[in-house]
């Protein structure tokens, strides 16, 4: 990797987040118009069960001394696919994500050849102004592999929340009823089973993952005819903004088109407004045959931005 005279990179370690967390919001700030990330999210990052900082993941710093990019590999499940993420600071460093994506990849080969794998699958996000990042993936060998999309409505013309349809009840999840939540993930996994890049996810690997959650209130479970077939997970992830958000959204393929995802979404919106956000937002995978944009536009939702997931196959070192 060429760098600037001057310049130098090393291994992060937990003393550097307010560092990375600097260059990650000028970073989003350029891609999505603000900051989409805190300091909390950085350590995870750097702390994640099948991330080694001391292996997977760079800083850049400038002659100075201030860090002007991060990249990292991530891999939520530690199994199939993985994220490379490098956010530079736009104004100081953008020639870095190139390098770094090089560096990145060599990595990736490794940990490939680690878990014994041919090969393994990359993925890496691009928002509508990262242009010059869309043409280094491409010129790496990268091709789109699905388009996001983020929906949001403003919660301040909220129409009163009609009554579910006939049959349905909608009411929030019971977290100290660890058969509920079970069943919770159950739906969940069934709901997105046969979507194109479903990993399962065991219940306790599931339930580690989403950690001490502190609004039970805005998780929802759908029952139709006193059966639970749907589910609606909240996230704290856009609070700064003044924003609630839909995490995931599941119905089960036997009671889909009966009104519960959007019974769901609307008792969501209307706990949102009742904590004073501004509005609710969630995200789609246009891939996802269960998500239609016609439920989501029925509620309100509107698209506000989109982001093309980039991908390539990466063989293992030695392959």
């Amino acid at each position: 990797m060429t760098l600037p005279a001057g310049w130098t990179t090393r291994r992060p370690t937990l003393d550097d987040v307010p560092a990375i967390l600097a260059v990650v919001h000028a970073a989003d700030t350029f891609a999505i118009g603000h900051p989409d990330f805190d300091a909390e999210d950085v350590e995870a990052s750097l702390t994640a069960p099948y991330v080694d900082p001391t292996r997977d993941s760079w800083l850049a710093l400038d002659p100075d001394g201030t860090v002007v990019a991060w990249a990292t590999v991530d891999n939520p499940t530690g199994v199939g696919r993985e994220f490379v993420e490098v956010y530079v600071d736009p104004e100081r460093a953008a020639t870095l994500r190139a390098p770094l994506l090089a560096r990145q990849l060599d990595r990736v080969a490794e940990r490939a050849a680690e878990r014994r794998l041919p090969a393994l699958t990359v993925r890496c996000a691009v928002c509508a102004p990262e242009r010059d990042w869309a043409r280094d993936l491409r010129a790496a060998g990268f091709t789109v592999a699905k388009r996001y999309v983020r929906m949001r409505r403003s919660l301040a013309d909220l129409p009163a929340e009609p009554s579910p349809p006939p049959g349905v009840t909608v009411r929030p999840v019971r977290p100290d009823d660890e058969a509920e939540l079970r069943e919770f993930h159950r739906i969940h996994d069934v709901a997105f089973g046969d979507t194109p890049d479903h990993e399962p996810l065991s219940y306790e690997r599931w339930r580690a993952r989403i950690g001490d959650v502190t609004a039970w209130d805005e998780w929802f479970v759908a029952e139709v005819d006193g059966v639970l077939a749907g589910a609606l997970q909240s996230s704290d992830q856009a609070l700064d903004q003044q924003q609630g958000w839909v995490k995931s959204l599941s119905v089960l393929p036997a009671y889909r088109r009966r009104g519960v995802g959007a019974a769901l979404l609307r008792r969501a919106f209307a706990r949102y407004a009742e904590k004073g956000r501004e509005s609710a937002g969630l995200g789609v995978d246009l891939t996802n045959p269960t998500a239609p944009l016609s439920l989501y536009e029925s509620v309100g939702l509107r698209e506000t931005l989109w982001t093309d997931m980039y991908e390539r196959v990466v063989p293992a070192a030695g392959v």
